[in-house]
């Protein structure tokens, strides 16, 4: 079997509410649910096509080519679902900075899922492309939707999946990216999150409120509370970082310039009365969550105190689709 090659565009999501620490490392099953709002400014295209004369998978990234333990493993997953034994060629475009708390696995491999699902014979439902997409970025689960996601923790392969909150969104809000670093963190997401887990005196408590946090802010959604998904939003993210310090070893992802804009988003806030909030993933660079009509007066601000910083702004985005290679 030769495929014809089959082309998935997925955009990137950020998190509202974080999840941070897994209970089953092989599986990617988190030890909470999250929230994240799909962007559409950031997104990552991905072609597929098995051909039976390749002797293995060949990857590359961006026009270059790269050995990626990951996909390949992720593609092996893809083979058994399909019942075949073919290698495949995949070519990945990021439109995102890649390992740099931009969630550019959660774009990259919510396109992969669909994409190779597709190439290798499967018509896979959002909810089981949502499943596959796990396996390879937790947070690509969330992907496979647009608008606000919900990733449901679920106890096993079954059961944890991302599931849509509201996916075409009449609410118009937004979020400006500071590029503060586009370089690879140093210490990755799953070697974070681990340390966290097995040594913060905090983690117990960590899934208590932010439990509580998901379920404020899906209410605060429904009612169109901005002030409040922002407040709850800004909060979560803190919580987050806060674990990060209470590990053995501490360690963070914060620069001097992230924790700068953070200072300069509370005085916007505060003092020109501008509804806006941060959050921070894994990674130096900072989202600031606002209304559309409010965007570019706060970028404007941003831009005249942090020159050398890139605020890119991003609308809310749509769920993984097939396009024409």
């Amino acid at each position: 079997m030769n495929s014809s090659p089959i082309t998935a565009r997925a955009h990137t999501n950020i998190a509202l509410i974080k999840y941070w620490g897994k209970k089953d490392m092989d599986l990617i099953i988190p030890q909470n649910s999250s929230l994240s709002l799909t962007l559409d400014h950031f997104y990552t295209d991905t072609t597929v096509k098995f051909d039976k004369t390749l002797p293995r998978d060949v990857f590359t990234l961006n026009g270059h080519l790269v050995e990626n333990p990951k996909v390949n493993h992720f593609m092996d997953l893809v083979r058994k679902l399909a019942g075949i034994q073919i290698f495949a060629k995949i070519d990945s475009i990021n439109h995102v900075p890649s390992a740099a708390g931009l969630a550019s696995s959660a774009s990259a491999f919510a396109a992969l899922a669909a994409a190779a699902s597709k190439a290798a014979g499967l018509d896979l439902s959002r909810k089981d492309l949502s499943r596959l997409a796990r396996r390879g970025s937790g947070s690509a689960s969330r992907s496979i939707y647009g608008g606000f996601v919900e990733w449901c923790q679920g106890t096993d392969d079954q059961t944890s999946y991302a599931v849509p909150v509201e996916e075409k969104l009449d609410w118009p809000i937004g979020m400006l990216v500071g590029i503060v670093n586009s370089g690879q963190k140093k210490i990755s997401s799953r070697v974070g999150m681990q340390t966290v887990v097995e040594t913060s005196p905090y983690y117990q408590g960590w899934i208590q409120s932010t439990t509580a946090d998901l379920k404020s802010i899906k209410k605060a959604i429904q009612e169109r509370d901005f002030q409040k998904v922002g407040e709850i939003t800004e909060s979560n993210a803190l919580k987050m970082h806060a674990l990060n310090l209470s590990a053995q070893p501490h360690f963070n992802y914060f620069e001097p310039m992230s924790l700068a804009i953070m200072q300069e988003v509370e005085r916007i806030r505060e003092e020109e009365h501008i509804p806006c909030y941060y959050t921070l993933d894994a990674g130096p660079n900072v989202k600031i969550l606002c209304l559309q009509a409010d965007a570019s007066a706060i970028q404007q601000i941003l831009a005249s105190k942090f020159g050398q910083i890139t605020f890119e702004f991003a609308k809310p985005g749509e769920g993984v689709r097939f396009i024409e290679a």
